[in-house]
């Protein structure tokens, strides 16, 4: 019978909705979670929504093998599910991705599941947002009659079981290639709950399409639950949690926020954190009023040992150290700790420490949310988020399935059995103590130190750059990337130019006394080079290459290091300035031939950013993307074609602003030869003068910039700009 206790949810404050489940379930980990999935899907009738961040046509759900009758690859699967059921529509929803995370994704995407699929898979690219935010729910959706809620994408690098074995086999993505382990926590519902999920899914699909759906006229059958997937509750409340930002005036939703903070504000005894972030300062705001509590609640947050990959490290890592470093600083009585799973020490070193993708927060055994809401700025008030949240309000089944949940977690990331944990919990009366007494050698969890900021870390921007709470200004952003860059110490440029001089002379010394030399012989290189500058034709091929790397999207660095490789620095710079700029001109024109809404099906709808700047600004605004470039070459030509900008402007802008760029790569080539064919003192301090004169002479242009980038920002900030 439910207990009498007020409940901490309430609908349009720190909810959206209080919907009942009939059934209610976990998934931990991509075996589970992937599994549960395909099942649902393949038993859809009439409708499916899949929203994501990432979304990869290649994609096995089950790597092992579904034995379910239809194709493994997610797009084949999708398009045999169509064919056998002539009344299904399936809706796919995927962020409209920054250029920044290009590489990290499926090239061509929305062709492929534009292309060879039936006209009833309907795929789109969310922009609905605004600049530097992005659609981040994780919804799968079938008949509004079963619906997925988690941290989980449908893309590569996310399939992994509970023992997250460092070389499992079949841990491995469409192309072949292996990826370390990876941990996620997911949701599953039906009934009530399934039909409102249904109907944010609709309305996100709308916002991103203009688009409606029609909800189904009468509540669906109950769908087959998913052997998979275990039943941990029956008839619950659950709470429908959003984060949506202000975007083309519609207001901004943070239930996210408001329920974390009402949550860890209602804490007694502890705080149970499962989180691939920790960079929010709001969120260490209202753990450090608990800690400077004579008795507060405890509080364990379980986050990865490091990012994935350098960027992340160099940006959210740093954010997270200094969050931590506070709240060490802050627990006076022990009760916080951070902790990271480790998978022990004899594997290859990226895959000991798991990879934790999981939002999950637990209070008290009294409430549990679960979603894809990393511990961020940006997810408490500037992405698509969505949470699923549940209540005890007194109830003990459903405490017990709280505590469950977190022990199954604790216990999957201390190699123990989850009863084990309960009962050290039980026993010791702590959370951390409880911990503390499992931990041991091999798979465990291992608490993570503070770590002191290095001169480097030090210069990166706080948390607002970083993990920003509002849409960003860009063209304040990219006036203060100039303006940081030019007040960057002298002392870190010569470091870093002494650091490029150490490594070529050891490249060039591995060169001249190593084996490598005859593998790549500079004599052979040089001799085949002259071959080709001494063909009438080479001018002209190499120009035409230029052209057909434009269209191919090869970095123009590229291809004029290898101008000047062959035709050395003079003969190299011209050639390339002359190849550059008919490739730019070539895109440019193919840009302003099919339009901007072409132009998005190819770049992405982000780059209306980039657009508005050129738009803007012309001439000044080509010569700055130039010199310093935000966009790859051919990118930023086709969105100037597409952007109408003059056609003096852009060449004008294009030849000024490629000149030092080019100067600078062919020369420094040059000399890179000449120290490798005639290593010594003289060689090197020649490349040593060659850069030293190419940054300061890019310095002195970019600073030639900053008066119009003052003005600009001057301008934006006077009354009334808004």
């Amino acid at each position: 019978m439910r207990g009498q206790a007020r409940s901490l949810f309430v609908p349009g404050h720190n909810c959206w909705r209080l919907a009942r489940a009939t059934r209610l379930g976990f998934l931990i980990d991509g075996s589970e979670y992937f599994g549960a999935v395909r099942a649902a899907l393949a038993g859809a009738q009439r409708e499916i929504f899949i929203l994501g961040w990432d979304i990869d046509s290649r994609m096995h759900l089950v790597p092992t093998g579904a034995n379910d009758g239809f194709p493994e690859p997610l797009r084949e699967f999708l398009n045999a599910l169509l064919a056998a059921r002539p009344q299904l529509q399936i809706h796919v929803l995927s962020w409209d991705f920054a250029l920044l995370f290009a590489l990290e994704r499926e090239w061509l995407g929305r062709l492929k599941f534009g292309w060879r699929t039936r006209r009833r898979l309907h795929f789109q690219l969310d922009d609905h947002h605004p600049t530097g935010a992005s659609h981040h729910q994780k919804l799968v959706v079938v008949d509004d009659a079963l619906a997925f809620v988690s941290g989980f994408d449908l893309t590569r690098n996310r399939w992994d079981t509970p023992l997250h074995l460092p070389a499992d086999p079949a841990r491995r993505n469409a192309d072949g290639n292996g990826y370390a382990p990876f941990h996620d926590v997911g949701a599953l519902v039906d009934g009530e709950a399934a039909r409102a999920l249904g109907d944010l899914a609709r309305d996100r699909w709308h916002r991103a399409t203009g688009r409606r759906t029609r909800p189904p006229e009468r509540a669906p059958e109950p769908a087959a639950w998913p052997a998979c997937a275990g039943i941990v509750l029956s008839d619950i409340d659950v709470a429908i949690v959003r984060t949506e930002p202000a975007f083309d005036g519609a207001p901004a939703i943070a239930e996210v926020r408001q329920l974390h903070l009402d949550a860890i504000a209602a804490a007694r005894t502890s705080i149970f954190s499962e989180n691939q972030y920790f960079t929010s300062r709001l969120i260490a705001d209202a753990f450090e009023s608990h800690l400077v509590e004579p008795a507060g609640p405890e509080i364990v947050v379980v986050s990865p040992i490091t990012q994935s990959g350098w960027l992340e490290v160099s940006t959210m890592g740093v954010l997270r150290a200094r969050v931590h470093r506070r709240l060490v600083e802050a627990d006076a009585s022990a009760r916080y700790r951070l902790y990271c799973p480790w998978l022990g020490d004899d594997a290859a070193l990226p895959a000991r420490c798991l990879n934790v993708h999981s939002k999950v927060l637990v209070i008290d055994d009294e409430i549990l949310s679960v979603g894809s809401a990393n511990l961020t700025a940006r997810s408490m008030s500037l992405d698509t988020e969505c949470n699923l949240a549940i209540e005890a309000r007194g109830e003990a089944r459903v405490r017990a399935a709280i505590a469950g949940l977190r022990s199954r977690l604790l216990g999957e990331h201390l190699d123990r059995d989850p009863s084990d944990v309960a009962a050290a919990v039980e026993r010791v009366g702590s959370l951390i103590g409880a911990i503390e007494a499992l931990r041991g050698e091999g798979r465990s969890l291992r608490p993570l130190g503070v770590i002191e900021e290095d001169e480097w870390s030090a210069l990166l921007a706080d948390q607002p750059m970083i993990d920003p709470e509002e849409p960003v200004d860009v063209d304040s952003l990219l006036s203060d990337v100039v303006a940081r860059n030019e007040r960057r110490p002298a002392s870190g440029r010569i470091v870093a130019i002494a650091l490029i001089l150490f490594a070529l002379a050891a490249l060039a010394l591995a060169w001249r006394y190593t084996p490598l030399r005859e593998w790549i012989n500079v004599e052979s290189l040089v001799r085949l080079s002259d071959r080709f500058e001494a063909s009438p034709f080479a001018p002209l091929i190499v120009i035409g290459g230029f052209v057909l790397g434009g269209l191919l999207v090869i970095p123009v660095t590229m291809l004029i290091a290898a101008t000047g490789i062959v035709f050395g620095p003079w003969l190299g710079m011209l050639y390339s300035l002359i190849g550059a700029t008919l490739s730019a001109v070539f895109v440019y024109g193919i840009g302003r031939e099919v339009g901007r809404d072409a132009v998005r099906q190819v770049a992405g709808r982000r780059i209306n950013d980039l657009s508005r700047r050129i738009a803007k600004r012309g001439l000044l605004a080509m010569l700055f993307v130039r010199i310093v470039p935000i966009a790859p070459f051919s990118i930023i030509n086709l969105v100037a074609g597409a952007s109408h900008l003059a056609f003096r402007d852009f060449v004008i802008g294009t030849i000024l602003g490629l000149t030092p760029g080019t100067v600078i790569i062919v020369f420094f080539v040059d000399r890179i030869i000449a120290a490798v064919r005639q290593p010594g003192p003289v060689s090197f301090a020649l490349l040593a003068v060659v850069a030293g004169v190419a940054i300061a002479g890019t310095l002195a242009v970019r600073a030639r910039l900053r008066p119009r980038d003052d003005a600009d920002a001057t301008e934006h900030a006077a009354p009334g700009a808004y």
